[in-house]
């Protein structure tokens, strides 16, 4: 599912579409918190196929959105280097509910490799230096997720796992994990 959010106009509130448990949610709940915006949340029940609904086929993924029109707590670093670095890292989920999970530990283990070595020479507390930026609200959901649904042994990836504690400890992430979520089924 790609979150969404829907503004009518530059007053008005911005409305998240989302589902408690989607990892793409969850990067925009955490890109929300990050900048500070208030917004409504409004569940799109993905058991049921609301998301196939034409109101919510009206909508558009904005987490670059967010970054050009709401300047406070820049998403992208304003380095054109380190820029390219988040968009190349632009991670989408790509396993869906029919994969096994030997595969899916397999392509997770292969994508966190890679990470590892591209974000070696740029990682400090976060994923490209001591600020939080896009590359930050795509890992870290995508972590938590390896972790809690597939089972990957994050130490095997030193960079990533310290920086996705670093994460665990921002009150905008915090308060964007799915069991926070109105709609969160436990």
């Amino acid at each position: 599912m790609s979150s969404s959010v829907s503004s009518m106009s530059s007053s008005s509130k911005l409305v998240l579409y989302s589902y408690w448990q989607s990892s793409c949610a969850w990067r925009v709940c955490f890109a929300l918190n990050l900048k500070g915006l208030a917004y409504e949340y409004r569940s799109v029940d993905l058991i049921k196929g609301e998301q196939f609904s034409p109101e919510f086929k009206k909508l558009n993924p904005l987490c670059f959105y967010l970054n050009e029109k709401y300047l406070q707590n820049a998403l992208l670093p304003s380095d054109p280097q380190l820029k390219a670095l988040h968009l190349q890292n632009y991670i989408e989920e790509k396993v869906g509910p029919e994969e096994r999970l030997l595969w899916a530990q397999h392509n997770m283990e292969k994508g966190f490799q890679a990470l590892e070595m591209l974000l070696k020479d740029y990682a400090g507390k976060y994923a490209t230096g001591e600020d939080v930026y896009m590359a930050d609200f795509f890992l870290a959901p995508q972590i938590a997720i390896s972790e809690m649904r597939f089972n990957i042994d994050m130490t095997k990836f030193p960079t990533l796992n310290r920086i996705y504690k670093s994460y665990k400890e921002l009150p905008e992430f915090q308060a964007s994990v799915p069991e926070r979520q109105p709609d969160a089924v436990l």
